[in-house]
């Protein structure tokens, strides 16, 4: 895994914009959260913020469902 240094605090203004636009664009085209997080050095719920401002329609979780039918 290669060295990343930690990613900086946005404060709101043009470049958090950007960020959150990029981000906007990568989840759009299927990148999950998870993987967002990792590839910025964000953390879970600071990509998710981000994605909310720039205004993306989150996707349902997925997966099984756990509940068996009657």
């Amino acid at each position: 895994m290669p060295n990343k240094t930690p990613a900086r605090r946005l404060t709101p203004g043009p470049d958090r914009d950007k960020v959150a636009q990029d981000l906007k664009e990568k989840y759009d085209s299927g990148a999950s959260i998870r993987a967002l997080a990792q590839e910025t050095g964000r953390s879970y719920g600071g990509v998710h913020r981000l994605l909310e401002d720039a205004g993306a329609t989150f996707r349902s979780r997925g997966g099984a469902s756990r509940r068996t039918p009657s």
